[in-house]
């Protein structure tokens, strides 16, 4: 089960088509769904976790703690929707693709892919935009 938290104003607008899509790109990973939670944050909240659990006195957009057994994928994701939106304008595109983005990061760590060299980060921005051209909205 996918569930959407909330620690600042932002609220997801289309939850259920952002989820839908997720159990689909867990699915296309051969992996089960576990319990995924998403909390979005500010800068502020995620610094504090980013300092007190992996002793990162930096600003990120996205911290995943994975508690993936086996094939069944769970974890909590926290996601700075401040340092989204920031880099929605460092990398010129729009702040709903950056925020699919960070989204479907978390999940393909859970999968496996790494982002730590040159070579994995590549990967990662590749199975990134495959997962994207997944995710289909209902007109």
């Amino acid at each position: 089960m996918i569930n959407f938290n909330y620690e600042s104003d932002f609220t997801l607008e289309n939850e259920e088509a952002v989820a839908t899509w997720l159990s689909a790109v867990i699915v296309s990973e051969n992996k089960t769904e576990g319990e995924i939670n998403y909390i979005f944050c500010d800068d502020e909240y995620l610094h504090k976790i980013n300092v007190e659990y992996l002793d990162h006195d930096t600003l990120t957009d996205v911290i995943s703690f994975d508690y993936t057994m086996g094939n069944e994928i769970s974890g909590d994701i926290f996601v700075s929707v401040e340092r989204v939106l920031d880099n929605s304008v460092d990398f010129n595109t729009t702040f709903d693709n950056e925020l699919k983005r960070v989204l479907v990061h978390g999940v393909l760590h859970y999968c496996g892919y790494k982002d730590k060299s040159e070579a994995d980060e590549a990967v990662m921005r590749n199975k990134e935009d495959e997962k994207l051209a997944m995710f289909h909205v209902e007109q």
